[in-house]
């Protein structure tokens, strides 16, 4: 039976379009398919080489992998990229041995007018200055280890959309510098990066729509200006330092904070995200800024991780529809002590309430009791018990203690799992 190859007639700008969705290796194999394709994977748009690959060379066939990579990046013909990626520590082969040209493979793509970089480097040094001079990037990903960051003068990444750094060691006047260039910036991520004893981040960006901030290592003096009236998602985790002004975040929809440090800044960073919609909040009872809580108007979602009473934080959700409490230990004491007043998003709004806990009892059973006689509209309470120990028949009793404490007579759902 002759079979038609009704893939071949494709031109080769699908062709290509195809191999881009395959692996490097895979892609190459095609070669030996026809004439047709015996050159086509020279000109795929999307590069990826990662530790798999590196792993299985042996160092008969290094040099091989070298002049190929060399030949595939560096020839003039080639077409532009729309990604190159260098992923699982290729970097860290630069042993003398196998002395691999990463900066020439990545000034190789920057000269393809690649629009995507994703880079996990390691050993690699300073990260070249080149890559803030390429007009054509759209999202730069740098995960470059202990490697320091310095944006030259002549910055320019006109089009640059998304940035994310990860572990680096930042020079923030180059940070600065280089975020104030990027006109079109939307996304921009932090992580885990130091920035040494420079006294001030200043994040001024008109554009931005998402702002993530996790376990960044400023100083203790350190100035985070943040001025995105646009911001949609604000992500903040870690050590609080001195956050301004935080204020013109009238676009955010959803916001997470994971707060440790002083009680003055959590409270400055809090009243920053006011307008927020959906809120996930991580803070312990020694910084819960308990005089200091701004009335959050918009926020209709709220899932609440801590040790602490909040119940004067729902004062402060009136129009509050859905409710998670995630406690890391048990309720303890602390609804000995309930405000008299009923929060209004009790009487009107709140309609779902999860809870997450480690150990069901009295005081938990005194928390649902609390909610049940004053959530005038649930709809639906699900309670969540962590303690791997506690068994079907004692969720079973607790269910049915649940069901009796209800004193109105609305439905509401109770699930206990």
């Amino acid at each position: 039976m002759c079979v038609e190859d009704r893939i071949s007639k494709f031109s080769d700008h699908i062709l290509c379009h195809i191999l881009s969705f395959l692996p490097i290796k895979e892609a190459v194999r095609t070669s030996i398919i026809s004439t047709k394709w015996r050159n086509l994977f020279a000109s795929i748009s999307i590069i990826e080489f990662d530790g798999d690959l590196l792993r299985r060379l042996t160092d008969r066939n290094i040099d091989s992998f070298k002049n190929f990579v060399d030949r595939l990046l560096k020839c003039p013909d080639q077409v532009s990229l729309d990604c190159f990626r260098l992923r699982d520590g290729i970097s860290s082969w630069n042993d003398g041995d196998h002395d691999f040209d990463v900066s020439g493979w990545i000034c190789a793509a920057l000269c393809r007018g690649v629009k995507e970089i994703d880079l996990r480097l390691y050993n690699f040094g300073n990260v070249l200055p080149v890559f803030f001079t390429c007009h054509s990037l759209v999202n730069l990903t740098l995960d470059a280890v202990d490697s320091k960051i310095e944006v030259p003068s002549d910055v320019c990444l006109g089009n640059l959309k998304t940035f994310y750094l990860i572990e680096s060691v930042v020079v923030c006047d180059s940070i600065n510098r280089l975020i104030s260039n990027c006109h079109v910036l939307e996304d921009l991520v932090f992580l885990d990066c130091s920035f040494g004893n420079a006294s001030e981040l200043n994040i001024q960006s008109p554009l931005l729509k998402e702002l993530t901030l996790s376990y960044f290592n400023p100083n203790i003096d350190h100035v985070v200006v943040i001025n995105a009236p646009n911001l949609v998602y604000f992500q903040y985790e870690g050590e609080i330092v001195k956050v301004h002004p935080l204020s013109n975040m009238k676009s955010l929809e959803k916001a997470f904070c994971n707060l440790f440090g002083s009680e003055t800044s959590a409270s400055y960073l809090i009243q920053g995200i006011c307008n927020v919609r959906s809120l996930t909040l991580k803070i312990s009872k020694e910084i819960f800024p308990t005089s200091r809580l701004p009335i959050f108007y918009n926020l209709i979602e709220l899932e609440f991780h801590g040790d602490i009473c909040f119940v004067e934080f729902l004062h402060c959700v009136p129009n509050l529809k859905k409710l998670i409490l995630k406690y890391q230990k048990d309720a303890g004491a602390r609804w000995k002590a309930l405000c008299i007043k009923i929060p209004s998003c009790l009487s009107f709004h709140l309609k779902e309430i999860e809870i997450e806990i480690s150990c069901i009892d009295t005081y938990m059973i005194e928390m649902v009791s609390y909610l049940l006689d004053n959530a005038m509209v649930l709809e639906r309470l699900i309670i969540i018990s962590t303690d791997r120990l506690t068994t079907t028949a004692e969720k079973r009793k607790v269910r049915n203690q649940l069901l009796q404490l209800s004193k109105s007579p609305k439905k509401c759902l109770i699930v206990i799992l």
